[in-house]
């Protein structure tokens, strides 16, 4: 199939320079690129969330701690 891309000037004058030194086609060369990333893209596991566990306690934060302040909760992170 025959498309039009627009490319950085920079990486096509590289990319050529590698496709010339391992003698295979610019075409050749993107399409390898396009294979990898695609398969790297489908290997990835995709990973089950899991619930997250809960604290069965009561109470809160403590007294004098604003949970509206991120000023607040940093001052108490550091008490």
């Amino acid at each position: 199939m025959k498309t039009t891309l627009n490319l950085n000037d920079d990486l096509v004058a590289q990319a050529k320079a590698v496709a010339t030194k391992e003698r295979i086609s610019l075409t050749r060369m993107i399409e390898e690129g396009l294979v990898l990333r695609l398969r790297r893209r489908r290997s990835r596991p995709t990973r089950k969330l899991t619930d997250l566990p809960v604290s069965s306690k009561r109470g809160g934060l403590r007294r004098g701690i604003d949970a509206e302040s991120n000023q607040s909760l940093f001052d108490a992170a550091d008490a």
